[in-house]
């Protein structure tokens, strides 16, 4: 699968730059997420790189036959109208592996958003994991890997660090990432 995943990321044009740390456990934060090509163009890299990153995905895309396609190449459904429990239960899941990777979009949806969701940083403090975090870049057409990036448990000093490391990347249908917005309860 690897070669294919080269092959066709040449193709398109596309370049990973950076690498996925070498860790068994570990969140990837795919952003910005625009359209639905960034699914084939994250695809084509977790092929071309090799590892096997699982993913979360609203429960409406679950129906047949693409449900099944979809738990194939490591998908999951979540229900997005119910958001309670969601993050432990993903810790769960991570504390029942040894060894697994869970790609999110932090913005749930391909719309623009006022704010991202937190939930992920949350499952990182929770399971006591590294956040990878990728960047597509259409301007550049890289996909772009950092550094592993340990969250302290302080949210609002961690997320605008998360966030500006998205601030010059250009999704397919740019759009602006929001400025971290505390909830109340932070």
């Amino acid at each position: 699968m690897k070669k294919f995943g080269q092959f066709f990321l040449k193709l398109f044009g596309w370049k990973v730059v950076g690498s996925l740390p070498d860790a068994k456990k570990y969140l990837v934060i795919v952003a910005p997420h625009t359209s639905n090509w960034d699914f084939l163009v994250g695809l084509f890299a977790r092929f071309a790189l090799g590892v096997k990153i699982n993913f979360l995905a609203k429960k409406q895309l679950f129906f047949f036959p693409l449900g099944i396609l979809l738990r194939v190449l490591g998908g999951a459904p979540v229900d997005r109208s119910r958001a309670a429990n969601n993050v432990e239960r993903v810790v769960e899941i991570f504390n029942r592996h040894d060894e697994f990777k869970l790609a999110i979009t932090p913005e749930g949806t391909r719309a623009v958003v006022k704010r991202w969701k937190e939930g992920f940083y949350h499952i990182a403090c929770l399971a006591n994991l590294p956040l990878t975090l990728v960047a597509l870049d259409y301007a550049t057409r890289e996909i772009r890997i950092s550094e592993a990036f340990w969250p302290t448990g302080d949210i609002a000093r961690d997320f605008p660090l998360i966030l500006e490391y998205y601030k010059c990347v250009s999704g397919r249908y740019p759009k602006n990432i929001p400025e971290y917005l505390p909830y109340k309860k932070d």
